[in-house]
């Protein structure tokens, strides 16, 4: 199937839109976003096969400090798919690419903050972190180097986000593919072959992440060269649209900070038992995240046809895609559970030959596979909320969880130590789910 046609395909508005066209959007998305967590976890093996646990929790952290920057901004992509997709369901077409230029302007400016600000926020970082000399020292070095790519990793989160949102999921996978490859290529390049340890894992990613949004931007701005010179810098800042994507945005933005309140106690807590425990959690967050974006692709489908269904008036487009949301995230909770209950210990071996940190992994993998089932249905919903660019609940939905993840890590890590961590996660994840759920009848009535 060429571009042309599965473009079409993927903007096509049918009261009854099949599962093979929706997977048709799916799949790609999944494979897209398994690959971000599949390169956090090629960086956890590479450096795993060092025989000093301080280099994995080092990386660990260095990942965790740039989780935090980029995720409090992550709502560049997550809003721009939904105007995006909102405005091609209603066929604007100049709105299609200020949907693109506004979080554009913004992410390079927050890019260049993060590199001005570099030393304050690597500072303040390792002090709410914790973890020992050792390992705050690889983790200096490891973000040292990776903070440079700060423009140009916000920018590929706008660009992959606008491409979702037209439906252009081939583009946006074409572009995080060749980011992930060559970051791949370039660690193992580095680390195994060249010996650079920690620098030479940032300075991978670093190169793959310019050369990606290089790519991604070349895609866009070529295609739509002669559309984008006939826009001007009053319509960028038209007023009524900027008010709403910053409400958007900000309602993003507080979900974001409460997601990483969550990951930042988790990740201390670790810390705070020792090196192995804090590399043995390192290995099954990013088991976990894989799951997540698997989780997400699906998301993302629904979100895509979703704006399309309230750009377009479409009430049989948004049901039908509320249902094969939930349809396809339950089977893949119940695939993901068989796999990781089949192979999780392989798994575990695939990250690190360190016996100690292994068995630790091995001992908390159970709350792996709990975590689909409580956890599916909030990331689908999640999607389906960004689509219809209805931020708020989900802002509301994840303070909820915030709260009682905070009270269960106080109650359970004094009984239970690292299960206790793990408890409290799961918990979370499963009020997501549930309390995000209470919002579904208020926004069927808000749009149609």
């Amino acid at each position: 199937m060429n571009l042309a046609t599965s473009s079409s395909l993927e903007g096509k508005k049918t009261k009854t839109f099949t599962h093979k066209e929706y997977l048709v959007l799916a799949v790609p998305l999944i494979i897209s976003g398994i690959s971000t967590p599949i390169l956090g976890a090629v960086d956890t093996a590479v450096v795993g096969q060092i025989p000093d646990p301080a280099s994995l929790g080092g990386v660990a952290i260095g990942a965790v400090i740039f989780n935090t920057m980029y995720w409090l901004l992550g709502f560049l992509r997550v809003s721009t798919s939904g105007f995006t997709a909102q405005a091609e369901g209603a066929k604007d077409q100049n709105e299609i690419l200020l949907s693109f230029l506004r979080p554009m302007i913004m992410a390079v400016l927050f890019g260049l903050i993060f590199i001005l600000l570099q030393q304050p926020i690597l500072q303040l970082a390792l002090r709410l972190l914790g973890g020992s000399e050792n390992v705050s020292g690889f983790a200096a070095t490891y973000f040292s180097i990776r903070i440079w790519s700060a423009p140009f990793i916000l920018l590929s989160y706008v660009m992959i986000g606008w491409l979702i949102g037209m439906g252009k999921v081939r583009l946006a996978l074409a572009t995080q593919i060749t980011m992930n490859v060559l970051n791949i290529i370039l660690d193992i390049v580095f680390v195994l072959g060249l010996g650079m340890g920690v620098s030479g894992v940032a300075y991978a990613t670093l190169i793959s992440e310019v050369s990606a949004v290089i790519l991604g931007a070349w895609f866009i701005v070529y295609a739509n060269r002669e559309k984008i010179a006939q826009i001007n810098m009053q319509m960028i800042l038209q007023s009524t649209q900027v008010i709403k994507m910053l409400k958007v945005n900000r309602d993003l933005f507080l979900r974001t900070v409460c997601l990483l309140i969550m990951t930042g106690v988790f990740t201390a807590k670790g810390a705070n038992m020792g090196e192995v425990t804090l590399a043995a959690n390192a290995i099954l967050l990013q088991i976990h995240y894989i799951m997540a974006y698997l989780f997400g692709g699906f998301a993302n489908a629904s979100s895509i046809l979703v704006g399309r269904a309230i750009g377009g008036g479409s009430l049989s487009l948004y049901k039908r895609a509320y249902v094969l949301s939930a349809q396809w995230g339950f089977v893949s909770a119940f695939l993901l559970f068989f796999f990781i209950f089949l192979l999780g210990p392989e798994i575990i071996s695939f990250f690190t030959t360190i016996v100690d940190v292994r068995m630790v992994a091995s001992d908390l993998l159970i709350w792996l596979l709990i975590f689909p089932f409580v956890g599916f249905w909030g990331l689908q919903l999640e999607g389906i909320f960004s689509g219809a660019t209805e931020a708020k609940s989900i802002r509301d939905s994840i303070a909820i969880a915030l709260s009682i993840f905070l009270v269960a890590i106080w109650l359970f890590v004094p009984l239970y130590q690292q299960h206790g961590i793990w408890l409290a996660f799961v918990l979370f994840s499963l009020a997501r789910s549930f309390f995000l759920s209470l919002y579904v009848p208020k926004l069927s009535r808000s749009h149609f």
